[in-house]
C-alpha cells in the first residue's frame, strides 16, 4: 500500500507576521550596530562648535596678518624613533636672523583622520631660539604638525604642516 501524503504545514497569518517582524528586527539591529561603530570610529568633527569657530574667524584673519608682518623664520624637525617616541626640534628666528628667545612654543602631532590619536608636545627652550620636546606612542604614517608660539598669553605664531613619519 502507498503511504499517505502529508502536506506541509500551511502558511498562516501568524507565521507571516513572525517572519516579517524577525526580518525587520535583524535589519534594524544591523543598522544600529553599524551606526554606532561609524560614530565611534570617526566622529567627523573638526571643531566642537562651528558657531564659536565662526565668531573667532575675523580674529584668526587679523592674527595671520600680524604673523606675516613679523616675518619670523621658524623651522621644525620631527624624528620618530623605532620605540614609537618622537622628538620635535623648533628653531625660531626673527626677520633679521636673531634668535627668538623667551617665547612659549608648543607642538601637536594630529592624525588627519582620527583626533583621538593626537599627541601634545611640550617644548622647552634649550637656548638661542631653539626649543625641544618629545612625544610617546607616535605610530608611523601621516600626521599634521601644529606649532604655536605664545608671548605673554598672546599667540604670536601658528603653523600647520602635513608630514609622514616612518
Amino acid at each position: 500500500m502507498s503511504k499517505p501524503v502529508t502536506s506541509p504545514r500551511p502558511l498562516t497569518g501568524g507565521v507571516v507576521l513572525a517572519s516579517l517582524l524577525a526580518f525587520f528586527a535583524v535589519v534594524l539591529g544591523v543598522n544600529m550596530t553599524m551606526m554606532l561603530l561609524a560614530i565611534e570610529t570617526l566622529p567627523g568633527t573638526e571643531v566642537d562648535s562651528a558657531y564659536s569657530a565662526s565668531i573667532r574667524y575675523s580674529n584668526e584673519i587679523a592674527a595671520a596678518r600680524d604673523q606675516a608682518q613679523r616675518d619670523w623664520r621658524v623651522n621644525a624637525r620631527v624624528e620618530r624613533q623605532p620605540d614609537g617616541s618622537a622628538s620635535l626640534r623648533v628653531e625660531a628666528r626673527d626677520r633679521n636672523g636673531a634668535p627668538l628667545a623667551g617665547l612659549t612654543f608648543s607642538g601637536r602631532l594630529e592624525r588627519p583622520a582620527d583626533k583621538r590619536a593626537d599627541k601634545e608636545v611640550i617644548l622647552a627652550e634649550i637656548g638661542d631660539g631653539v626649543y625641544r620636546g618629545n612625544a610617546v606612542g607616535v605610530s608611523p604614517g601621516q600626521w599634521d604638525l601644529v606649532i604655536e608660539g605664545d608671548s605673554t598669553g598672546n599667540r604670536m605664531f601658528l603653523s600647520k604642516n602635513r608630514l609622514v613619519l616612518n
